[in-house]
């Protein structure tokens, strides 16, 4: 998903970077795609024959080019400044991938560190020097943000607490230096796969944590009668405001809010939808998304095939759609891109391919370009 500063890509430099062999690797009607987009988008998915990998999408849907990944991947950051983007392995995998979106250069693979897992989301810091990850000691029961020296082929360089368990996804807020993470509240090690163990005593939580010190800035936790929901997935609004979505682990028969939204010195707010929005979820939210440049906000349930736009400014639901496993989302445009397991890619402007032979991933990242 694209965090709360929405990277640049200059359409010059991102031609510049691609080179001959990029344009040559491309089909003529993907290549005139290319010049012609306002944007790219990046993603996981996994093949139907077999196989793992990241795609880059045009506006119009197209695939531009893809690379191999070990194992299933989850979500993509990018650097603004160096124009390298990095997948991250679906938890509890031990690999991100960086790589050039051009094709251009040979991707890089980052391994985690003994007693660590990535849980699939990072962020870079605004200058690109370093990559941060969220990450399980799973030993200890704890979350850490890994850090990684970008300028050193991703060296791993040290690590703070992210003050809670489980830590999913992170956004750099908009003053460059807060981290936004949240802590889905719940135990796994990879000694049992992808098992919870601490549902009946999970707490998730919500914390800002200075990426300079790692010192904690703010932690809230939902109310203990809300312990189960745990806080998975972040998108930042026009306005600051994060917007967050949960995943509900108590009895599948109970329909709570699973959208909510934090402001720093507040405590979380969730936001009440009508009963038939909620039923649509399945107690599931598995990707949330902004788009400043229209007040909204998006968010997907996979499980529930569902997917629901929000006025960011009444925190009102004005469109629903049903699509066969949604999740992936990016703004684009007015709207939202969205893709499916079913390999669907719909575009913002009411454009819709297919690529049956894709099942794409949760996660989708948008890179805007400017002429």
């Amino acid at each position: 998903m694209a965090s709360s500063s929405t990277p640049l890509l200059d359409r010059r430099d991102f031609l510049k970077a691609a080179g001959a062999g990029f344009a040559a690797a491309l089909a003529p009607r993907a290549w005139a795609d290319t010049l012609a987009a306002d944007a790219v988008f990046a993603t996981a998915f996994v093949k139907r024959d077999g196989g793992f990998g990241a795609a880059v999408l045009s506006e119009a849907g197209r695939i531009l080019h893809t690379i191999d990944l070990p194992d299933r991947g989850h979500d993509v950051t990018f650097d603004p400044v160096s124009k390298r983007s990095v997948v991250f392995a679906r938890q509890p995998g031990t690999f991100a991938v960086v790589f050039d979106q051009s094709g251009s250069a040979a991707p890089l693979t980052i391994a985690s560190i003994a007693g660590r897992h990535f849980f699939g989301h990072g962020v870079f810091s605004p200058d690109g020097a370093l990559l941060y990850a969220t990450e399980n000691d799973f030993d200890n029961a704890a979350g850490v943000v890994g850090i990684y020296d970008a300028r050193a082929r991703f060296k791993r360089i040290g690590e703070f607490p992210t003050y809670g368990m489980g830590p999913h996804e992170l956004l750099l807020l908009q003053d460059g230096r807060t981290l936004a993470i949240a802590n889905g509240g719940i135990e796994t090690h990879p000694d049992f796969g992808r098992a919870e163990l601490n549902i009946a005593t999970m707490k998730p939580s919500y914390t800002l944590v200075d990426r300079v010190t790692g010192d904690l800035i703010e932690k809230h936790e939902l109310p203990p009668a809300l312990h189960q929901l745990s806080i998975r997935h972040m998108d930042c609004d026009q306005a600051g405001t994060v917007w967050f979505g949960c995943q509900y682990k108590g009895p599948k028969t109970d329909r709570l809010a699973l959208v909510g939204r934090a402001a720093r010195g507040k405590e979380l707010e969730l936001l009440e939808m009508p009963q038939d929005v909620l039923s649509g979820f399945r107690n599931y939210i598995g990707s949330v998304a902004a788009n400043p440049a229209a007040g909204t906000v998006a968010v997907t349930s996979p499980e529930g095939n569902s997917m629901a736009v929000i006025d960011a400014a009444s925190g009102r639901v004005v469109v629903t759609r049903s699509l066969v496993e949604v999740c992936g989302l990016a703004p684009d445009g007015a709207g939202f891109m969205a893709t499916t397991g079913a390999g669907e890619i719909l575009g913002g402007a009411g454009t819709e391919r297919s690529e049956p032979g894709y099942v794409w991933d949760n996660h989708m990242l948008r890179i805007v370009a400017t002429a």
